[in-house]
């Protein structure tokens, strides 16, 4: 199995820059779904059943403060073994950071081991890496052992709002969670996440004649201001969540007084009792400033990516990962980061999960985002070996801690 894996090497590479060279930025839907065909037609070669999923559209503000709903691509389903007694989820998605007018568009070779391109870590790489496990797990002697189900969502780098129900779906389901985020460049995997939640508030006004009747005026871009600085004064107050204004726009012409301004901003926290906390906190910077004659505020939004807490069951699932490794000659270990992934979701569904199986990488979401090449093959050993434990049983999910 190992030794056929190292053969697929080239083929992994070769997929990984053709899916890289698509742009599927999480609103270009028509780059989104050309990714999912071609993934459509790596996955067909391992049977099961394929579905093609379409999704709502995404709910949001534009940044003319007018609420708006966005399209997305479609989701790819696939699943084999249902009836096997252990059932596994493996997630994965096909959008990108990087829109259809961003200018990193192009795949190039840094040196033999590096390869620099637009989602060649985040999560093309990580793609050919499942695809290939699974393959290899379906030509063993342990195929029909174990149960699995593919997800490829194109939504995650937006929060997964349009996939969530597939996610929750899958985990009724599912004993166990393998997902191909990228691992740390050194190979490590991510133990504990952050939550977090993605917020719009609107500010409106009245307009009015800067000089002739400024007084008539209501200014939404200080209330505005106001309301942001109120929001990010929240930092330091409660330990292990942090809010992070992050654009900002309104106003026009400067001898008008403006009558709409608009800030996004993104809040993580470490525990769930945190998110109540949040909201409890932004009411309250919020209502003073709503008070004010003339002024509106408006919160849009709120938290999609649940903390994902390191509990003993994936506690036991990480370890198992280690021992995979270490036949490997690979030394794993597991560290806490603030990032969050569908992974997040998976686990408050109660399925324990490794969500950074993927490819070995870095500088994601940068044009400077790049894949170690080594790491197809690396990594798709390791999963298949951790498929291989599981379809032999090396963890019954009736006995792992709360299961």
């Amino acid at each position: 199995m190992l030794d056929w894996i190292g053969s697929q090497q080239a083929y992994m590479l070769e997929r990984t820059i053709a899916l890289a060279q698509i742009n599927s930025g999480s609103f270009n839907v028509a780059g989104v779904n050309r990714v999912g065909q071609l993934l459509a037609d790596e996955f067909a070669a391992l049977g099961g059943r394929l579905e093609t999923l379409p999704l709502a559209p995404f709910d949001t503000v534009g940044d003319d403060a007018v609420p708006l709903m966005r399209p997305v691509g479609q989701a790819l389903r696939i699943r084999k073994h249902p009836e096997a007694p252990i059932q596994v989820f493996l997630g994965g998605h096909l959008d990108t950071v990087f829109a259809a007018d961003h200018p990193f568009q192009s795949v190039r070779r840094l040196d033999e081991n590096t390869l620099n391109g637009p989602g060649v870590a985040d999560l093309k790489g990580g793609l050919m890496v499942m695809r290939t496990a699974l393959a290899a797990l379906e030509r063993s002697e342990l195929a029909g052992r174990i149960g699995w189900e593919v997800l490829l969502n194109p939504d995650e780098e937006i929060g997964s709002t349009s996939s969530a129900a597939l996610i929750q779906e899958a985990a009724s389901r599912c004993h166990f969670g393998m997902i191909y985020e990228p691992s740390f460049a050194n190979g490590d995997l991510a133990g504990a996440r952050k939550g977090s939640g993605n917020f719009a508030l609107v500010a409106q006004g009245r307009a009015a004649h800067a000089g002739r009747e400024h007084h008539l005026g209501r200014n939404a871009i200080r209330a505005l201001c106001d309301a942001v600085a109120g929001i990010d004064a929240l930092n330091a107050c409660r330990d292990g969540v942090t809010f992070n204004p992050g654009f900002i726009q309104g106003g026009g012409a400067v001898n008008v007084v403006p009558d709409t301004a608009m800030a996004r901003f993104n809040v993580r926290l470490a525990k769930p009792e945190d998110a109540d906390w949040c909201l409890e906190q932004i009411a309250a910077v919020l209502a003073p400033i709503r008070a004010r004659d003339g002024i509106r505020l408006s919160l849009h939004g709120g938290f999609t990516r649940p903390p994902k807490p390191l509990s003993a069951a994936n506690i036991a699932l990480f370890e198992l990962a280690a021992a995979c490794g270490a036949k490997l000659g690979l030394d794993l270990s597991w560290q806490p980061t603030g990032g969050c992934c569908d992974g997040n979701n998976l686990a408050a569904a109660g399925v324990p999960n490794i969500d950074t199986l993927g490819v070995r990488g870095g500088n994601i979401h940068s044009d400077q985002e790049y894949l170690l090449v080594d790491s197809l093959t690396e990594r798709a050993r390791l999963s298949a070996l951790i498929l291989q434990a599981l379809a032999q049983g090396a963890l019954d999910p009736r006995r792992l801690p709360g299961g």
